[in-house]
This record gives structure tokens, C-alpha cells and sequence, in this order.
């Protein structure tokens, strides 16, 4: 005997809460990634490419959160995707981080070339544009920032944010310095210095996103609690065939088959067990199968 508790309609996807807001930063980024691009062609500046590459994965990025959503959204009609499409989330936090990694790469690896005969930079539009990019930025920030922390996707597009924000201070203060001293090494070493702070998080992010996809508990839950726990629900005398995952940002998911004692009531058992992983765990979408303590192991041999 089984039972399980449908979480995917009850809890509002974090992503479709925000998407209004991931319009606004998408065109935004868009608009000022153009123009930060061609000023960066006109000018000669690392720096200023390099923010714009950012913000390209920026836009990107984002641009892959809404597809997500949208797909998302047309899946939860279709009876085969019984778990609909919420790992395109996942999929698409993959994706920027290994966009923002190939252009943090090249852009550091560029900088070393520039060090042994670094080019004049024209100081004056670059730090105009670094000026409206800093803004724009700092605007998506705020848009962004309020899901940050309920989906990995946007996730995503913030640390990618805050990453690009920086990068605007740290243009700024190189075509300042340009202009006050002809220190040109100051634009490559500022293209050195935004790509060696978003790496660590870039990587961070591309992890968490593999351990969704590998479908590893959350590293904020230790199985053997939850194994535990379960085990004390009253009328539970064993628990085997425990599984815990994410299927996508705040969406754990667990299974486990529950051996019942001989005089344990079913629906007693399975509602306090579901309690218990709620109130304990805040695992909303769990799938437990009780079987008789009569007849132990009486589920058959399980190879993972």
C-alpha cells in the first residue's frame, strides 16, 4: 500500500512568481549589453568587453529562465510528464554557468596577452557607458534579488548580476584611473579581477545545479534523519528503501517504504509519517509504501 501527497500545484513555482520582474531585467540588460559591446569595440576595452560578455550571459541566462517557465507551464497539461518541467530550472542554471565560466576564461586568458603590450584605451565613453551599465545593474539587482533564494535559475541570474554589478564599479574606476595617469594596464588587470570573483561562484552554482540533476539529497538534509524520524513515528517498526531528492528549487521529494506493526492502523501511520516530514524537514511531496511487519522484505530486493 502506498500514498502520495501532490506538492507541484499546492506551492506557487518560484521562477512564475518573478517573471514579471525577469522580463524587465531581460530587456534592460539587453538594451545596455548592445551598447556596452559596440563602446568596448570603439574604445579597445578589455574591461568594458568583459562586462559585456557577463552581460550577455546575463541576458541569456534569464532569457532561458523565462523559456523554462513557459515550458513549464505548458507541461502541467500533459499526463506523460508526470513531474512536469521543472528541471529545464536546472538545466538552464547549468547552462549560464558554463557560459559565465568560457567567458571569464577567455577574458582572463586575453588579459594575459595585453599585459606585454597593453593598448591605449579611449577613457571617455568607456566610462560613460560603465556609468550606465553600473545603473542598469544595480536595477536589475533589486528585480532580481527577491528570488534569488527561492529558485536556482535565478539564482543564477543574480550571482551573474552582482557579478556584472561589480564589474561596472571596477570599469569605472580603471577608465578613471586611465585618464589620471595613462596607466593602461589598469583595463586588463580590472578584466583580471572580475573574472577571478565570479569563478569560485560560477562553479558553485554549476554545482549545485549537478547535484539536482544527479538526484543527490540536499545538503541541507541528512538522510539518516530523516531516517530516523520516520522510524519513530509510532507504529513504524523499520524503514528501508529511503530516497530523498530535489526535483528543482524548493522542491524535495522523498520516498520510503515503512514496515508497519502488526497492530499499527494504515492511516494513521502514513499521516503521521507525512506530518513528520513536513513539520521536520519541510518535505511537502512524499511517497511512502507501509507493508505488514508479518512479512519483512516482502517489497523484493532494490538495487539503488
Amino acid at each position: 500500500m502506498g500514498a502520495g501527497h501532490d506538492h507541484h500545484h499546492g506551492v506557487a513555482y518560484a521562477a512564475e512568481r518573478h517573471r514579471g520582474r525577469l522580463w524587465a531585467a531581460f530587456g534592460l540588460l539587453g538594451a545596455l549589453m548592445l551598447v556596452e559591446a559596440g563602446t568596448a569595440y570603439a574604445t579597445g576595452s578589455l574591461a568594458l568587453l568583459s562586462d559585456a560578455g557577463h552581460m550577455f550571459t546575463d541576458v541569456l541566462g534569464i532569457g532561458m529562465a523565462l523559456a523554462a517557465i513557459t515550458a513549464t507551464r505548458r507541461a502541467a497539461a500533459d499526463p506523460q510528464r508526470t513531474f512536469g518541467l521543472y528541471r529545464l530550472e536546472v538545466l538552464a542554471a547549468l547552462g549560464n554557468a558554463l557560459l559565465l565560466s568560457g567567458v571569464a576564461v577567455y577574458v582572463l586568458l586575453e588579459a594575459v596577452r595585453r599585459f606585454g603590450n597593453p593598448p591605449e584605451v579611449t577613457t571617455g565613453p568607456m566610462l560613460a557607458v560603465a556609468v550606465l551599465g553600473l545603473l542598469a545593474n544595480l536595477a536589475a539587482f533589486g528585480l532580481l534579488r527577491g528570488g534569488a533564494q527561492e529558485s536556482i535559475n535565478l539564482r543564477g541570474a543574480y550571482l551573474e548580476v552582482l557579478g556584472d554589478l561589480l564589474g561596472s564599479v571596477g570599469v569605472i574606476a580603471a577608465a578613471a584611473l586611465i585618464w589620471a595617469t595613462d596607466w593602461w594596464w589598469a583595463d586588463p588587470l580590472v578584466a583580471v579581477a572580475i573574472g577571478v570573483f565570479i569563478l569560485p561562484r560560477t562553479w558553485r552554482l554549476g554545482r549545485a545545479a549537478v547535484r539536482i540533476l544527479v538526484q543527490a539529497a540536499p545538503e541541507h538534509l541528512q538522510v539518516t534523519a530523516v531516517h530516523d524520524r520516520l522510524a519513530a513515528v509510532p507504529g513504524v517498526v523499520e524503514v528501508h528503501d529511503l530516497h530523498v531528492w530535489t526535483l528543482t528549487s524548493g522542491m524535495e521529494v522523498a520516498s520510503a517504504h515503512l514496515t508497519m506493526a502488526p497492530d499499527a492502523e494504515v492511516g494513521a501511520v502514513l499521516t503521521a509519517a507525512r506530518t513528520a516530514l513536513h513539520e521536520d524537514f519541510h518535505i511537502e511531496h512524499a511517497t511512502l509504501q507501509v507493508e505488514p511487519g508479518t512479512s519483512p522484505g516482502n517489497c523484493g530486493p532494490t538495487a539503488w
